[in-house]
């Protein structure tokens, strides 16, 4: 059987999500055919002689993409199974079989697509199963030197991607993985995250992105990983996500990071308002926030903050005090500019709707947008993001620094030198 998967974005990297599931297809005498469209444009030759056709939605952003490319594949293929996998699937899973979806599948979605592909009903999975992980299968995907790369230090290094667990332990109320895994982390065995560590080094990956929700869920496994990668690749840097929970309750491993080749952190910092905070369930405070930045600056260690700028429950005063808290920080090179013009998004299934007062603030649900519509009470706030989110774009586009957005975003704001830090050369949206 001849099987297509496709992704349509994920964050600028070589898609993971794509290279795991084409192992196990593979691994069953499947004939695979990876798709990137962020790199290069639908194969119409390939979707036409498809026996089934897969498309990976691990975010909101990859899922809109890819409903236009569902119906450019029916037209092309209309006897090919479709199937939907990953995060945003089972979310969306009334739009998608409206789409044409016959297999539905969430979670460690690796075996149900095989399942799938060797002739298995169609059918709406979500399974936080224990699998044995299999090495990702990298054969027919663009070479990583395409993909975003990594400014340091004056230089680009070539990125690789990994995963080394699925999941999360907490239950914050905006987060798409909630819906999904409520509360449950599995662990990709460490031999398979470091052979497929290896090959991509051997492909020319000077950096690797470990791309786990939480790379401290299971904090003893993420250590045994980097001490095993720098051990076997001293030259070669990594990057993670750890919550800012995470970073206090784990202070003392913070400088081994460093030791080990970690360049910079990424954490949904989200709010520095401690009511919007607490309504998202983020299990930090603005203190805790703070705090962080003091201890990874004081061991040599980068902390990439992202946010939900635009929530109903920020007022003009609260947006003014998050560019005040980021400029007098010293973050303003730490955050990526479309993250001061992020809008909180309320997808279908969210814990979000577990609130009153998000249930009475909401419209319908607008399968568009893949999101239930709504209004900040101060209609100027939600005027303000759309503006923001044009310039941002506009800027980065015309390769304006981080610096100079900022500047534009806060004229009145009076900002330190400039600080070199590590970065991704693409943008970073969900």
């Amino acid at each position: 059987m001849k099987a297509l998967l496709i992704s349509t974005y994920d964050l600028g990297h070589q898609p993971f999500g794509l290279a795991s599931p084409a192992a196990w297809l593979r691994a069953r005498g499947h004939d695979v055919v990876c798709a990137d469209l962020s790199r290069s444009p639908l194969p119409r030759d390939d979707v036409r002689s498809a026996d089934m056709v897969a498309f990976h939605l691990p975010m909101h952003t990859a899922t809109r993409l890819a409903l236009p490319v569902a119906a450019a594949v029916r037209a092309l293929n209309p006897a090919a199974r479709l199937c939907a996998y990953g995060l945003y699937a089972p979310m969306n899973e009334a739009l998608l079989r409206s789409s044409g979806f016959e297999s539905i599948i969430g979670g460690e979605f690796e075996r149900g697509l095989a399942d799938f592909a060797d002739g298995a009903r169609g059918g709406s999975l979500a399974p936080v199963d224990r699998l044995r992980f299999l090495t990702p299968d990298r054969a027919g995907l663009p070479e990583l030197s395409r993909y975003a790369t990594l400014r340091w230090n004056g230089e680009n290094r070539v990125v690789g991607y990994t995963e080394s667990s699925r999941g999360c332990r907490h239950l914050c109320r905006h987060c798409p993985i909630v819906p999904v895994y409520r509360g449950v982390f599995r662990v990709v065995q460490p031999d398979v995250v470091l052979e497929d560590i290896r090959r991509q080094v051997a492909a020319g990956a000077r950096h690797i992105t470990f791309g786990d929700p939480d790379f401290f869920n299971g904090v003893g496994h993420a250590m045994d990983l980097v001490e095993a990668l720098h051990e076997e690749h001293p030259g070669v840097t990594y990057d993670a996500v750890i919550k800012i929970e995470h970073l206090l309750r784990h202070a003392r491993r913070l400088s081994r990071l460093v030791s080990t080749g970690c360049l910079f952190v990424t954490s949904a910092a989200e709010s520095v308002d401690d009511r919007i905070l607490e309504r998202l369930l983020k299990g930090h405070t603005r203190r805790d926030f703070v705090e962080a930045v003091r201890l990874t600056r004081e061991v040599g260690l980068t902390l990439a903050p992202t946010f939900v700028a635009f929530t109903p429950w920020t007022t003009r005063e609260g947006y003014a005090e998050l560019l005040r808290t980021v400029a007098e920080l010293g973050l303003v090179e730490n955050v990526a500019p479309i993250q001061l013009a992020i809008r909180l998004l309320i997808p279908q299934g969210s814990a979000l709707l577990d609130l009153e007062e998000v249930r009475a603030l909401i419209g319908p649900f607008d399968p568009q947008a893949l999101s239930y519509r709504w209004e900040h009470p101060d209609l100027e706030m939600d005027s303000l993001c759309r503006r923001l989110q044009a310039m941002v774009r506009a800027e980065e586009r015309a390769g304006s620094s981080r610096h100079d957005i900022f500047a534009k975003i806060a004229p009145d704001f009076h900002l330190p030198a400039r600080a070199t830090i590590p970065y991704m050369t693409e943008p970073w949206y969900c």
